[in-house]
């Protein structure tokens, strides 16, 4: 049996805000943050916060396999969290901007208060 609250009147409680909640961006903030979910793939955007880097330099840096990095960074370009250039035959992978620095920097800072 499902209650209603009665800390406040029911139309205090906008409709407008029932709607946004259950909206797609909610389903996307979801999937962008599942993404934050992977130690590995923390790593990669940790050491790109650092400086832009091809996969064979990550894969050192990893101890990973340049097929595993490679998967990795497929899922976080999708995702608009990286971004790559060509020079050459060498791609060169970097943070796709400042945003996702910051949410990595808060997030630490939150984890070490």
């Amino acid at each position: 049996m499902e209650g209603k609250c009665k800390c406040y009147p029911e139309e205090d409680v906008a409709e407008d805000m029932k709607e946004y909640l259950d909206s797609e961006l909610m389903y996307d903030l979801a999937d962008f943050f599942k993404l934050f979910g992977d130690s590995t793939r923390i790593r990669i955007l940790t050491a790109l916060g650092k400086q832009e880097m091809c996969v064979c330099t990550l894969s050192d840096l990893l101890g990973m396999s340049m097929s595993a990095v490679s998967h990795q960074l497929r899922s976080l370009k999708q995702t608009k969290l990286v971004r790559s250039r060509k020079e050459g035959k060498n791609v060169y992978y970097a943070l796709d901007d400042h945003h996702v620095k910051d949410i990595l920097e808060m997030a630490t800072e939150h984890i070490e208060e």
